[in-house]
């Protein structure tokens, strides 16, 4: 019987995620598996795998095939340096500890290479909510002087009004007492 180790898909239409599964070859791709090692969601940012590094190895171990993308997944968690490593060790040109230190090495950089990536996109975040923030601290800071010129306008032709009011109501008050001093002469 021929295993693969593949994918197999779930959840919602436009947002799958994946169980990393051990299945036979003539199964259908979400049918009946052996196995189930993992699961692989690519909707996250970076991807999130989670991988029984063990079991993985052991099907690699006994000639599981690999999909391409399943190819790709392993290779990203160290599985496939782990099996290369262990067949240096096999044919005696490195020895167990070598090979340890070389995975563990790897595993250093990858690990350092992964929480410099989330870190950057945590950085972006913030420089995008930080210039969100001054954008529309500069469009309020617009609107606020626009009010601020319209309540000036507002104050002052309500000021124009009051002196023309008040300079109407003298021209009345003089043309009263020209009348008064008319009607008495």
């Amino acid at each position: 019987m021929a295993v693969k180790i593949r994918l197999q898909r779930h959840g919602k239409k436009n947002y799958a995620f994946f169980h990393i599964v051990v299945a036979d070859t003539r199964a259908p791709r979400d049918g009946r598996y052996i196995e189930q090692i993992g699961s692989y969601n690519p909707n996250t940012n970076p991807a999130t795998i989670v991988l029984d590094f063990d079991k993985a190895l052991a099907w690699l171990n006994v000639g599981a095939q690999l999909t391409l993308v399943t190819r790709r997944i392993l290779s990203y968690e160290g599985v496939l340096l782990r099996k290369h490593l262990q067949g240096g060790v096999a044919k005696g040109a490195l020895t167990q500890e070598q090979a340890d230190a070389k995975f563990e090495a790897w595993k250093a950089q990858k690990d350092a290479k992964v929480s410099a990536k989330v870190a950057g996109i945590a950085k972006d975040a913030a420089a995008k909510v930080k210039a969100a923030n001054e954008a529309e601290a500069k469009v309020n800071e617009e609107r606020s002087q626009a009010l601020a010129k319209k309540k000036a306008e507002a104050e002052a032709a309500a000021q124009a009004a009051a002196a023309e009011a008040e300079a109407e109501a003298e021209a009345a008050q003089e043309q009263e007492a020209s009348e008064e001093t008319s009607a008495e002469a």
